[in-house]
């Protein structure tokens, strides 16, 4: 099983980027999807949540400004991130829990820098 992510890159502050993460190598799909972030200096917290029925929760921070969505016949998962500030660079992750393998995975990370 691979994430696959993409999508990062340099913004300014009130600047929209979108990252999507696709999940290759199993034919079941992840229940489970979700994003994580890890800011420098920081541990990695959590970002969004996205269940197969599309039941989303999302940290306090970007309530509002992010929407997570999913692709399920594609096991496909995107962060729609808006009116980006300066806090909210970090290196992005994607995560996905296969209760079928028992396991959840994990993308290889995706920079978002924005600045002031």
């Amino acid at each position: 099983v691979q994430l696959q992510a993409s999508g990062g890159g340099l913004v300014q502050a009130g600047e929209s980027l979108r990252l999507s993460c696709a999940a290759s190598g199993t034919i079941s799909g992840p229940n489970p999807m979700a994003w994580y972030r890890q800011a420098p200096g920081k541990q990695r917290e959590l970002v969004a949540t996205i269940s197969t029925g599309g039941i989303t929760k999302y940290e306090d921070s970007v309530r509002g400004r992010f929407t997570i969505s999913r692709v399920n016949a594609k096991n496909i998962v995107d962060l729609q991130m808006n009116s980006l500030q300066p806090e909210d660079t970090a290196v992005y992750y994607c995560n996905a829990f296969w209760e079928s393998l028992g396991r959840e995975y994990w993308g290889r990370g995706t920079l978002v820098t924005v600045s002031s």
